[in-house]
């Protein structure tokens, strides 16, 4: 078994409204410890299997991040601020708040 490490982060999965329900195409960006970070949504796959569509972004000793910023293919541009590390988050296009969403360990 392996301890792992200290390193902090944050993991999207974004739902479309008015956009496509999978939000393929959002851009993603996000500041923490001064850096920042750009992903997009996108689908890929291969015979009989998908890609992860969930956004992972690895915030090293920073406790939060800044400021997250969303861009939806509708045109429809939303922020967040002040977003507390270590956690899995569903947004939803249009609404003013996030969801946080556990995966269970046995």
């Amino acid at each position: 078994m392996t301890a792992g490490n200290k390193n902090r982060w944050l993991a999207f999965k974004l739902v479309g409204t008015k956009s496509n329900r999978d939000a393929i195409g959002a851009k993603v960006i996000l500041t923490a410890g001064g850096l920042r970070q750009i992903r997009y949504v996108k689908s890929g796959c291969s015979y009989l299997s998908q890609n992860d569509m969930r956004l992972f972004f690895g915030l090293g000793d920073a406790k939060m991040a800044e400021s997250v910023e969303i861009l939806w293919p509708s045109g429809l541009v939303q922020h967040f601020e002040k977003i507390p590390a270590d956690q899995y988050l569903i947004i939803t296009e249009g609404l003013e708040k996030y969801k946080n969403y556990r995966i269970n360990k046995k």
